[in-house]
């Protein structure tokens, strides 16, 4: 068994226009850009995208949505300093919202990774997250009902794969990336390196290969964070980020 893609396009191959699509990253951070960019490539369209945000300047998730390749974003945290790409889409009424809390979306995924029908949860009561959802007064506390989140596909990212798909994260990279690939029918994983049979410690694999369908291998990328001020003073490059 061999799960590894020579090919980050044919990893791809298989998602159409419309499909639902899982992104992993808290902001940048495990953010499967470069399966991002590769998507782009496909000229994909009314894609529908669960994410913790909407995106960062204008590349990876927010060059998706810029390039009009997205209908509709799931996500807890539309808004940021630099998130002006789907503010833009998004007063221009050309992407749909569905703002879900940080919590109620990872225990949504969590749901459908499990098998899960319909949960409840105390957050939203009360305000309009909640309207025309069912509620339910529980030892003394009110709850709203809110459906699993499934998707066709998840991209995300790891840090170390074996051919069989086992996955490790680096730190904070991993963020939603584990019940993601619980969560969807097909998980691509973009990997910075790929071991050989046994050299991951079993006790340090967090995502197991039965719930991951493709592995590509991706070429770390410094991308330059470039500062205005600086680029007024000297023209230069400030800061580098990985």
């Amino acid at each position: 068994m061999n799960k590894i893609s020579n090919s980050i396009y044919a990893a791809l191959a298989n998602i159409q226009d419309g499909a639902r699509i899982m992104l992993s990253g808290f902001g940048t951070a495990g953010q499967p850009t470069e399966l991002i960019e590769a998507l782009l490539e496909c000229n994909l369209k009314e894609l529908e995208i669960i994410s913790n945000n909407a995106g960062n300047g204008d590349f990876g998730l927010a060059k998706l949505i810029k390039e009009g390749a997205v209908r509709k974003i799931i996500c807890s945290f539309p808004r940021a300093a630099d998130a002006y790409v789907f503010d833009e889409m998004y007063r221009a009424g050309k992407i749909e919202l569905e703002l879900v809390p940080q919590g109620n979306l990872a225990c949504r995924m969590q749901a459908a990774g499990m098998g899960l029908g319909p949960i409840y949860t105390p957050t939203g009561f009360g305000t309009l997250l909640a309207e025309n959802k069912p509620t339910i007064h529980y030892q003394g506390k009110d709850f709203v009902l809110e459906h699993p989140l499934h998707a066709d596909f998840a991209l995300i990212k790891a840090e170390k794969a074996d051919r069989w798909g086992n996955l490790i994260y680096r730190k904070a990279a991993r963020n939603f990336a584990p019940i993601m690939a619980m969560a969807a029918d097909c998980t691509i994983a973009q990997v910075n390196q790929i071991v050989e049979l046994g050299e991951l410690d079993p006790e340090h694999i967090i995502t197991p290969g039965i719930f991951v369908q493709h592995v590509v291998q991706v070429e770390q990328i410094s991308r330059q964070v470039v500062r205005q001020s600086d680029q007024t003073s000297s023209g230069h490059t400030s800061a580098v980020e990985k």
